[in-house]
């Protein structure tokens, strides 16, 4: 299929769900358009016993899409440098260190939790499945979507010191996440030649400390290319250029490329660098173009996710295993973030039920499903593909509609 058609299809249908959601439903964008989605697939499963024409068009559109490809190597670079750029740098340098916290250390400790309490589950329900392949799927689900937590803390209204918590965490974590599970899937695949403790901190490191330090150097060129024009156009063309270069770069370097936009985006959209590289005008163009892409991109998304029932393997088993995995692995993230919030809790004073609140409000996204659709077939990719869907479905739809009210309730605790 031609890959124009492909995207005008995608694009018209984030157009009519986008459409319907606004006119009607009034839910945040991410949910309302996964949500539609949702609905409409199963509306042509159903319409499929009478005539399964429009189903076989779906699954041969999503067949065509390599959704890995496409959200791991193009779209997750731009959601994350427009994230970043419209984060507040210096709420985010208050908090750094429980943030750093939260996307290392709280990552690793999920991944573990999490594949151990799933490895005994699978066990209880007659299925053998190698302990690696837990932890894999525990580095998978553990890092939260900074594509997800954006759009819904906005609308939810969480106190701003959290807030910038729960995106810092999730804009850092993301990367580190990507790299731990490569690191895990290496050593799951090393089977005539184990991989050495020397080899993890090596990638890690790459991958890591590179693709910061990547980010650094694209956003002090970019910086020092707009300062020494004054030409909107121009400057916005530079930042779009930053972004797919960077991603080039890190790809061909084999360094973080979510974690390179990541800091190229908070340099660049740092209150200092806007003041003495952007005009008033600039800034605002600047700030509009992204915002277009963020919103575009992320409609793109979720209608992808929605779609990407047409093509899981559904067994009960599987479904099962889904369901019972959504508590273990919020209460993996409860456990894993406990260390952090106690060490800093008094220091930087932090709002009543911190824990409870980025437990419940640190969403799973389009990223945990393009990790999942990288396992082999040997790593059960089938049955971890329909328990990652399960549990980003019940994050977005049951989280994300929920997060405004838990907040609600812990701020009139509060207040009582």
């Amino acid at each position: 299929m031609d890959y124009y058609i492909i995207i005008a299809a995608l694009i018209f249908l984030a157009a009519i769900f986008g459409f319907i959601n606004a006119r009607f439903l009034k839910l945040p964008t991410t949910i309302g358009l996964m949500l539609i989605t949702i609905v409409y697939t199963l509306a042509v499963f159903a319409l499929s016993y009478f005539d399964d024409t429009l189903l076989k068009a779906e699954i041969q559109l999503i067949k065509e899409i390599d959704f890995e490809k496409v959200l791991m190597d193009y779209m997750l670079s731009f959601l994350l440098f427009a994230g970043a750029l419209h984060t507040n740098f210096e709420q985010l340098k208050v908090q750094r260190w429980p943030i750093l916290a939260f996307a290392t250390l709280g990552v690793l400790v999920s991944t573990f939790l999490v594949g151990s309490f799933v490895f005994y589950v699978l066990q209880l329900l007659g299925m053998e499945v190698d302990f690696i392949y837990c932890l894999l799927f525990g580095s998978l689900i553990s890092p939260t979507d900074p594509i997800a937590v954006l759009g819904i803390l906005k609308k939810a209204k969480v106190p701003k010191k959290l807030e910038t918590k729960i995106v810092g965490e999730s804009l850092f974590n993301d990367g580190v996440g990507v790299v731990v599970f490569l690191t895990i899937f290496g050593i799951a695949s090393a089977k005539d030649s184990p991989v050495t403790p020397v080899d993890i901190l090596t990638l890690f490191g790459q991958e890591v400390l590179g693709g910061i330090l990547l980010g650094m150097i694209i956003g002090w060129i970019t910086y020092k290319m707009m300062k020494s024009i004054d030409d909107f156009s121009t400057e916005v063309i530079i930042t779009l250029a930053a972004v797919m270069v960077g991603t080039v770069l890190a790809t061909q370097l084999h360094l973080s490329a979510p974690l390179a936009m990541v800091v190229a985006g908070l340099l660049i959209g740092n209150d200092r660098v806007r003041t003495a590289a952007m005009s008033e005008t600039t800034e605002h163009y600047v700030d509009k173009f992204w915002e277009l892409i963020d919103i575009l991109l992320n409609a793109i998304l979720f209608v992808l996710i929605g779609m990407e029932m047409l093509i899981l393997t559904y067994q009960n088993s599987y479904l099962l295993a889904g369901v019972i995995a959504i508590p273990l692995v919020l209460i993996s993230r409860y456990i894993s973030l406990w260390l952090p919030i106690r060490v800093f809790k008094d220091k930087l004073d932090f709002v009543l039920k911190t824990n409870l609140i980025m437990t419940w409000g640190g969403l799973r996204g389009g990223i945990s499903i393009a990790l999942a659709l990288s396992l082999s077939e040997d790593m059960h990719r089938d049955m971890f593909l329909v328990m990652t869907y399960i549990i980003v479905v019940f994050s977005i739809l049951v989280q994300g509609l929920t997060v405004e009210k838990l907040v609600k309730r812990t701020s009139l605790s509060k207040a009582d």
